[in-house]
């Protein structure tokens, strides 16, 4: 990051993880401006982790930074001690403790949303989630689908391999090029920066209450 690049007015601290040696948490911020998010994610698994000494840590340093919220990004499907964890953290915890939709199920907290994929509508991918208060991962990512006689497949694409040009779907507020082949066809979707103003602006139409990007990955979205 240059010296004169500014930073976003809020920030979201990523991320503290699960200690590889003990009990609770490693990597916790020793500092953040007031206001700030944190962010647990699962990139280190928990295994015997404690939920009791995880909820003091994270207390501790909500009070102590006066954060406005604590993110739960976890994203590994399917572990019950993760469930367990983000149900314990959303009862105890005294600020707004937004889940990831891996496993906000029932939970009394707001939805961290999965990015919007290219070829879905905004209002498609919030449907199932209805009545809940909203976070959306605003991911500046890129993505190919190849068709052939068989299915599609999707896969996701580097930023630095976007192509230029392309054309412009003004509802999936995303760019896209086609390459055909003797047996199949190519899509590439990304999104532009205008494209990612034109979805925060339908999500806030929408009703979505936070988004939440990777700023390194946002700056050097492609500028048209």
């Amino acid at each position: 990051m240059g010296g004169d690049a500014p930073l976003p007015q809020k920030l979201a601290y990523m991320a503290c993880h699960f200690s590889p040696y003990g009990t609770g948490l490693s990597n916790l911020p020793p500092s953040l401006p007031p206001g700030s998010l944190l962010i647990l994610n699962d990139r280190i698994p928990i295994i015997g982790h404690s939920p009791q000494r995880i909820a003091n840590q994270i207390k501790q340093a909500v009070d102590t930074m006066d954060c406005a919220g604590v993110l739960l990004d976890f994203q590994n499907p399917e572990v019950k001690a993760l469930a367990a964890l983000s149900e314990y953290l959303v009862s105890e915890l005294p600020c707004p403790v937004a889940v990831s939709d891996e496993y906000a199920g029932s939970l009394a907290c707001p939805v961290f949303l999965s990015p919007c994929p290219h070829h879905t509508h905004l209002q498609e991918h919030i449907a199932p989630w209805g009545g809940r208060q909203l976070w959306l991962d605003w991911a500046g990512d890129a993505e190919t689908i190849t068709l052939t006689k068989d299915g599609a497949s999707i896969h996701p694409l580097p930023l630095g391999e976007i192509p230029e040009g392309g054309h412009w779907d003004e509802k999936l507020h995303c760019h896209y090029s086609i390459e055909n082949g003797p047996d199949s066809a190519r899509f590439t979707l990304w999104r532009t920066k205008d494209d990612l103003e034109n979805l925060a602006r339908e999500a806030e139409e929408l009703g979505i209450h936070t988004l939440v990007g990777l700023y390194q990955e946002l700056k050097q979205q492609h500028p048209s």
